[in-house]
Protein backbone atom coordinates (compact mmCIF):
# COMPACT_ATOMS: atom_id res chain seq x y z
CA UNK A 1 0.00 0.00 0.00
CA UNK A 2 1.21 3.25 -1.09
CA UNK A 3 1.85 5.60 1.62
CA UNK A 4 -0.29 8.68 1.33
CA UNK A 5 1.04 12.48 1.30
CA UNK A 6 0.93 14.24 4.53
CA UNK A 7 -1.78 16.83 4.06
CA UNK A 8 -1.03 20.18 4.99
CA UNK A 9 -2.68 21.78 8.26
CA UNK A 10 -3.14 25.11 7.43
CA UNK A 11 -2.47 26.61 3.74
CA UNK A 12 0.70 28.61 4.62
CA UNK A 13 -0.20 32.93 4.41
CA UNK A 14 1.57 34.88 2.35
CA UNK A 15 4.10 37.23 4.45
CA UNK A 16 2.92 40.95 4.74
CA UNK A 17 4.15 43.06 2.62
CA UNK A 18 6.39 46.16 4.34
CA UNK A 19 4.08 48.77 3.06
CA UNK A 20 1.02 46.67 5.45
CA UNK A 21 3.61 46.63 8.53
CA UNK A 22 2.70 49.72 10.54
CA UNK A 23 5.40 50.67 12.92
CA UNK A 24 3.71 51.14 16.80
CA UNK A 25 3.01 54.68 17.43
CA UNK A 26 4.00 56.29 20.74
CA UNK A 27 1.61 57.87 22.67
CA UNK A 28 1.76 61.58 22.53
CA UNK A 29 3.38 63.01 25.89
CA UNK A 30 0.79 65.28 28.28
CA UNK A 31 1.39 68.78 27.98
CA UNK A 32 3.07 69.85 31.05
CA UNK A 33 0.58 71.91 32.97
CA UNK A 34 1.36 75.21 34.54
CA UNK A 35 3.45 74.98 38.18
CA UNK A 36 1.44 77.17 40.65
CA UNK A 37 4.75 79.43 41.96
CA UNK A 38 4.35 81.03 45.56
CA UNK A 39 6.33 83.84 45.23
CA UNK A 40 7.34 87.22 46.52
CA UNK A 41 10.65 89.22 44.79
CA UNK A 42 13.29 88.27 47.52
CA UNK A 43 16.63 86.29 47.34
CA UNK A 44 14.99 83.16 47.97
CA UNK A 45 11.89 83.43 45.68
CA UNK A 46 14.62 84.33 42.96
CA UNK A 47 16.37 81.18 43.24
CA UNK A 48 12.80 79.26 42.08
CA UNK A 49 11.60 81.91 39.63
CA UNK A 50 15.14 81.81 37.47
CA UNK A 51 15.03 77.99 37.34
CA UNK A 52 11.57 77.49 36.08
CA UNK A 53 12.23 80.39 33.53
CA UNK A 54 15.86 78.49 32.61
CA UNK A 55 13.71 75.14 31.98
CA UNK A 56 10.91 77.14 30.27
CA UNK A 57 8.15 75.36 32.10
CA UNK A 58 4.70 77.16 32.25
CA UNK A 59 3.80 78.73 35.47
CA UNK A 60 1.19 81.01 36.86
CA UNK A 61 2.65 83.69 39.67
CA UNK A 62 0.71 83.43 42.64
CA UNK A 63 1.74 86.30 44.32
CA UNK A 64 2.77 86.00 48.57
CA UNK A 65 3.04 89.57 50.29
CA UNK A 66 5.32 88.87 53.10
CA UNK A 67 4.93 92.43 54.13
CA UNK A 68 1.25 92.03 54.22
CA UNK A 69 0.98 88.67 55.88
CA UNK A 70 -0.08 86.28 52.95
CA UNK A 71 2.49 84.08 54.51
CA UNK A 72 0.56 83.16 57.37
CA UNK A 73 -2.98 82.41 55.54
CA UNK A 74 -4.78 79.17 55.97
CA UNK A 75 -5.00 78.34 52.32
CA UNK A 76 -0.86 79.26 51.67
CA UNK A 77 0.13 76.98 55.17
CA UNK A 78 -1.43 73.83 53.95
CA UNK A 79 1.13 74.48 50.76
CA UNK A 80 4.19 75.66 52.96
CA UNK A 81 3.23 75.12 56.71
CA UNK A 82 6.83 77.17 57.66
CA UNK A 83 4.96 80.01 56.63
CA UNK A 84 7.67 81.11 54.20
CA UNK A 85 7.61 80.94 50.50
CA UNK A 86 8.49 80.29 47.79
CA UNK A 87 6.51 76.94 47.45
CA UNK A 88 5.22 75.50 44.32
CA UNK A 89 2.45 73.26 43.46
CA UNK A 90 2.99 71.09 40.39
CA UNK A 91 0.13 69.62 39.11
CA UNK A 92 1.93 67.38 37.12
CA UNK A 93 3.66 65.82 39.42
CA UNK A 94 5.52 62.18 39.92
CA UNK A 95 2.95 59.43 39.01
CA UNK A 96 1.04 62.52 36.79
CA UNK A 97 -0.49 63.47 40.33
CA UNK A 98 -0.47 66.84 41.77
CA UNK A 99 2.27 67.76 44.21
CA UNK A 100 2.94 70.34 46.82
CA UNK A 101 6.57 71.82 48.15
CA UNK A 102 7.65 74.33 50.13
CA UNK A 103 11.73 75.10 50.75
CA UNK A 104 13.61 76.75 47.88
CA UNK A 105 16.16 74.26 47.65
CA UNK A 106 14.35 71.48 47.86
CA UNK A 107 12.14 72.64 44.93
CA UNK A 108 15.39 73.42 43.04
CA UNK A 109 15.96 69.77 43.57
CA UNK A 110 12.88 68.44 42.55
CA UNK A 111 12.72 70.72 39.35
CA UNK A 112 16.15 69.09 38.45
CA UNK A 113 14.98 66.08 38.72
CA UNK A 114 11.91 66.40 36.51
CA UNK A 115 13.54 68.24 33.35
CA UNK A 116 17.05 66.75 33.87
CA UNK A 117 18.32 70.35 33.73
CA UNK A 118 20.99 71.70 35.99
CA UNK A 119 21.47 68.94 38.15
CA UNK A 120 23.20 66.53 36.86
CA UNK A 121 22.72 62.63 37.33
CA UNK A 122 25.78 61.67 37.80
CA UNK A 123 26.53 60.77 41.61
CA UNK A 124 30.11 62.94 41.58
CA UNK A 125 28.57 65.71 39.76
CA UNK A 126 25.58 66.04 41.68
CA UNK A 127 27.42 65.53 45.33
CA UNK A 128 29.46 68.96 44.19
CA UNK A 129 26.47 70.63 43.06
CA UNK A 130 24.64 69.81 46.57
CA UNK A 131 27.53 70.99 48.81
CA UNK A 132 27.46 74.34 47.32
CA UNK A 133 23.89 74.65 47.35
CA UNK A 134 23.30 73.47 51.04
CA UNK A 135 26.46 75.93 50.95
CA UNK A 136 24.16 78.65 50.52
CA UNK A 137 20.93 77.28 52.20
CA UNK A 138 22.86 77.19 55.55
CA UNK A 139 25.70 79.55 55.11
CA UNK A 140 25.52 82.36 52.92
CA UNK A 141 21.62 82.78 53.21
CA UNK A 142 20.89 83.23 56.90
CA UNK A 143 24.17 85.04 57.46
CA UNK A 144 23.49 87.43 55.07
CA UNK A 145 19.41 88.26 56.35
CA UNK A 146 20.86 88.90 59.85
CA UNK A 147 23.30 91.63 58.29
CA UNK A 148 20.70 92.80 56.11
CA UNK A 149 18.31 92.53 59.79
CA UNK A 150 20.98 94.19 61.54
CA UNK A 151 22.34 96.41 59.52
CA UNK A 152 19.22 97.84 57.83
CA UNK A 153 15.94 96.83 59.51
CA UNK A 154 16.51 96.92 63.03
CA UNK A 155 15.23 99.75 64.92
CA UNK A 156 17.85 100.12 67.77
CA UNK A 157 21.54 99.31 65.98
CA UNK A 158 24.02 97.06 67.67
CA UNK A 159 27.34 97.39 66.77
CA UNK A 160 28.79 94.55 67.75
CA UNK A 161 25.61 92.45 65.76
CA UNK A 162 26.40 94.58 62.84
CA UNK A 163 30.10 93.69 62.65
CA UNK A 164 29.36 90.35 63.08
CA UNK A 165 27.28 89.38 60.43
CA UNK A 166 29.24 91.71 58.01
CA UNK A 167 32.26 90.26 58.62
CA UNK A 168 30.84 86.58 58.08
CA UNK A 169 29.00 87.30 55.05
CA UNK A 170 32.69 88.48 53.90
CA UNK A 171 34.45 85.57 54.98
CA UNK A 172 31.39 83.46 52.74
CA UNK A 173 32.08 85.99 49.62
CA UNK A 174 35.96 84.99 50.05
CA UNK A 175 34.96 81.24 50.35
CA UNK A 176 33.25 82.03 47.25
CA UNK A 177 35.96 83.70 45.34
CA UNK A 178 38.30 81.05 45.77
CA UNK A 179 35.89 78.72 44.32
CA UNK A 180 35.76 80.54 41.07
CA UNK A 181 39.36 81.39 40.48
CA UNK A 182 39.15 78.70 38.04
CA UNK A 183 35.76 77.56 36.61
CA UNK A 184 33.24 79.82 35.15
CA UNK A 185 30.28 78.46 37.54
CA UNK A 186 30.11 77.07 41.22
CA UNK A 187 30.03 73.32 41.03
CA UNK A 188 31.86 72.96 37.25
CA UNK A 189 29.30 74.00 35.02
CA UNK A 190 25.59 76.24 35.42
CA UNK A 191 23.93 74.69 37.76
CA UNK A 192 20.88 75.10 40.62
CA UNK A 193 23.59 76.08 42.77
CA UNK A 194 24.37 79.18 40.86
CA UNK A 195 20.74 79.93 41.01
CA UNK A 196 20.54 79.57 44.74
CA UNK A 197 23.94 81.25 45.20
CA UNK A 198 23.18 84.59 42.54
CA UNK A 199 20.13 86.40 44.33
CA UNK A 200 22.27 86.52 48.21
CA UNK A 201 24.72 88.52 46.28
CA UNK A 202 22.77 90.89 44.51
CA UNK A 203 21.92 93.22 47.84
CA UNK A 204 25.57 92.75 48.87
CA UNK A 205 25.91 96.64 49.72
CA UNK A 206 23.28 96.33 52.17
CA UNK A 207 25.44 93.71 53.41
CA UNK A 208 28.56 96.15 53.52
CA UNK A 209 30.51 94.20 51.04
CA UNK A 210 32.04 95.74 47.86
CA UNK A 211 32.43 93.07 44.76
CA UNK A 212 35.58 94.66 43.72
CA UNK A 213 37.11 93.02 46.65
CA UNK A 214 36.49 89.65 45.31
CA UNK A 215 37.33 89.96 41.60
CA UNK A 216 36.33 86.17 40.59
CA UNK A 217 33.12 86.63 42.42
CA UNK A 218 32.35 89.60 40.48
CA UNK A 219 32.72 88.24 37.14
CA UNK A 220 30.43 85.12 37.97
CA UNK A 221 28.01 87.15 39.54
CA UNK A 222 27.98 90.00 36.27
CA UNK A 223 27.70 86.57 33.68
CA UNK A 224 25.11 85.46 35.73
CA UNK A 225 23.19 88.36 35.50
CA UNK A 226 24.11 88.49 31.57
CA UNK A 227 21.44 85.35 30.77
CA UNK A 228 18.56 86.16 29.36
CA UNK A 229 16.53 83.75 32.16
CA UNK A 230 18.12 85.18 35.30
CA UNK A 231 17.10 88.72 34.04
CA UNK A 232 13.46 87.53 33.31
CA UNK A 233 13.23 85.26 36.86
CA UNK A 234 15.12 88.67 39.02
CA UNK A 235 12.45 90.88 36.80
CA UNK A 236 9.23 88.85 37.99
CA UNK A 237 7.27 90.57 40.25
CA UNK A 238 9.17 93.77 41.26
CA UNK A 239 6.55 96.09 40.31
CA UNK A 240 4.53 94.51 43.51
CA UNK A 241 6.84 95.75 46.07
CA UNK A 242 6.75 99.12 47.04
CA UNK A 243 9.08 100.88 49.44
CA UNK A 244 11.36 99.06 52.01
CA UNK A 245 11.49 97.35 55.42
CA UNK A 246 13.51 100.16 56.29
CA UNK A 247 11.16 102.52 55.17
CA UNK A 248 9.90 105.37 58.21
CA UNK A 249 6.32 104.65 57.11
CA UNK A 250 3.23 102.92 58.49
CA UNK A 251 3.25 100.30 56.19
CA UNK A 252 7.11 99.72 56.44
CA UNK A 253 6.20 99.61 60.34
CA UNK A 254 3.57 96.80 59.80
CA UNK A 255 5.60 94.87 57.63
CA UNK A 256 8.46 95.00 60.35
CA UNK A 257 5.84 93.81 62.88
CA UNK A 258 4.66 90.49 60.30
CA UNK A 259 8.08 89.52 59.83
CA UNK A 260 10.06 90.03 62.59
CA UNK A 261 9.56 88.29 66.46
CA UNK A 262 7.34 85.85 65.47
CA UNK A 263 6.07 83.34 68.12
CA UNK A 264 4.75 79.33 67.55
CA UNK A 265 0.85 79.94 67.19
Amino acid sequence: MADKKPTPSATPTKAPTKALIKAPTKAPKKKQKPIELYYWPTPNGWKVSIMLEECGLPYTLKPVNIGMGDQFKRGFLKIAPNNRMPAIVDPSGPGNKPISLFESGAILQYLGRKTGKFYPSNERARAEVDQWLFWQMGGLGPMAGQAHHFRQYAQTKIPYAVKRYTNEVNRLYGVLNKQLRTQDFVAGRYSIADMAIWGWVVPYKNQGQKLEDFPHLKKWFERMGDRPAVKRGFALGLDLRRGTLGDKTKDAEKARKILFNQRAK
